[in-house]
């Protein structure tokens, strides 16, 4: 620069050097000052445009910088290959397919014919509704000897965004089979199996995807979903526990691990897990909610209220979380507290059945037998077949020792849910009153149905050591 202070070529190379050093400030200035000094000389613009490109994650007015340096180009030369493609590719993310398109027509056959340009050709046509034009430019991408990942996994978003997933699948296909798919493309080719249902493909793939790091959480985690899909519980659970091993401090992961506790009935392992996701995000909706079943299962019905009082905070107009809280308060013995939130409940026809149900048991609490029917057989009119509200019911003609009624009521209960505890345990008393020979084998029926829960409340609350998977 001392010797040839005007010479743009020292400008433009130091600017490269400053650029590999990533001091972007310094590499723009000295871009800019040799395109002053030689205004038609072209690698200045080229690496200007770069510039700006690598920084379009990180600036907001990149973009528009990058498509202004290579529109200047075109100006200086109109026959500019390079200006031509990247204008093509600026305006492909951009998602202004028209305008890409118009960019890649003026480049030669020879080259629009090349894996980059038929990347944007798919990508374009795809935007833009032409899903021919689209798969006939994957055909020949998928087929072309150039192809490598560079020219298929920026466009997946954009297949994927305007209904070409089908293509997109083709691509990556295509790497794989060739042997060109790193992990991240195996990562989303299982991604997309695992949406369309292809659980065993897409384990198999997502495995694949694993075995250069296997310590790569959103690929544990989308493990875990298939394995969960496929009902192999324990197998979502080993990969969760890896991921929470890596990330202690990420709530998602809690949380998924605690919904599959829930799914296999362990339920102080839920609990924990689930407390866990909310103690790291309180003003996540979804983590109270979970938490409040998790809580009500072990009967701990005003922690439950807890959990569920903040969902309701967080999504007043959800009838469902009046509904969760309003059962707790029943459980917990707060009768007015539960019909406040049940009044909101019982006008939403996704919750008006249940509601009922609640209120009339309520009102049987309290002797208001007349209520208590009204509102029972409100629910089973909603609901008709709500095998709780039957036993409900043939628990208030037992009480107004009307056992034949009582007795078709709950028959019908035990003929919906053979292993309802109230069904059976009225079915039990009504015997018991009215002297029936059946009474000593519902008794004895009741008490294996007691030991049943027995066990399964054992279950509830056993522990397991759950180990990454090998």
């Amino acid at each position: 620069m001392r010797a040839h202070p005007n010479e743009p070529a020292v400008y433009n190379f130091l600017g490269v050097v400053e650029a590999q050093e990533g001091r972007h400030d310094a590499a723009e200035s000295l871009f800019k000052k040799a395109i002053t000094l030689a205004p038609r000389y072209e690698a200045p613009y080229v690496n200007l445009g770069h510039l700006y490109q690598e920084r379009v994650s990180t600036d907001s007015q990149a973009s528009a910088k990058a498509i202004g340096v290579y529109r200047r180009l075109l100006k200086v030369n109109p026959e500019s290959l390079e200006a031509k493609y990247q204008l093509a590719v600026l305006f492909n993310r951009r998602g202004e397919f028209g305008t890409s398109l118009k960019y890649l027509d003026l480049m030669p056959a020879a080259q629009q014919d090349r894996a980059p340009a038929l990347s944007l050709l798919c990508a374009n046509h795809a935007g833009i509704g032409e899903h021919t034009k689209a798969e006939a430019a994957a055909q020949r991408l998928s087929a072309s000897p150039e192809l490598s990942e560079a020219d298929v996994l920026p466009i997946i978003p954009a297949l994927a965004t305007h209904s070409a997933e089908d293509l997109a699948q083709q691509l990556l296909e295509a790497l794989d089979r060739r042997g060109l798919a790193s992990p991240a493309a195996l990562f989303r080719l299982g991604v997309m199996y695992g949406h369309q249902g292809k659980l065993a493909e897409a384990r198999q793939v997502l495995l694949r995807a694993a075995e250069p790091n296997p310590d790569t959480v959103p690929i544990l985690l989308e493990l875990a979903r298939v394995a969960e899909k496929q009902k192999d519980f324990d197998g979502a659970l080993s990969y969760l526990a890896h991921a929470r091993a890596l990330e202690p401090q990420n709530a998602a992961i809690h949380f998924f691990f605690g919904v599959v506790c829930l799914e296999k009935n362990l339920i102080e392992e839920a609990y924990r897990s689930l407390r866990q996701a909310v103690s790291l995000k309180p003003e996540d909706p979804y983590y109270n909610y979970a938490a409040g079943i998790a809580a009500a299962e072990k009967t701990q019905h005003r922690e439950a209220v807890q959990y569920f009082r903040k969902y309701t905070e967080l999504r007043p107009q959800d009838a469902r979380g009046h509904l969760a809280l309003g059962t707790a308060y029943f459980y917990s013995h707060e009768p007015e507290l539960a019909r406040k939130e049940l009044a909101i409940t019982v006008t939403h026809p996704e919750t008006a059945g249940p509601s009922h149900y609640l209120l009339g048991r309520l009102a049987n609490r309290e002797e208001n037998l007349p209520e208590a029917f009204r509102e029972i057989e409100q629910a089973l009119q909603l609901v008709p077949d709500f095998a709780d509200a039957y036993a409900e019911l043939g628990h208030l003609y037992l009480k107004q020792k009307q056992y034949d009624k009582a007795e078709e009521a709950l028959k019908k209960a035990f003929t919906l849910d053979a292993e309802s505890y109230q069904a059976n345990f009225y079915l039990m008393l009504l015997y018991s009153r009215t002297r029936d020979p059946r009474a000593d084998a519902q008794a004895r029926a009741f008490d294996d149905l007691k030991k049943k829960f027995g066990e399964k409340i054992k279950e509830y609350y056993r522990m397991i050591e759950v180990r990454p998977p090998s």
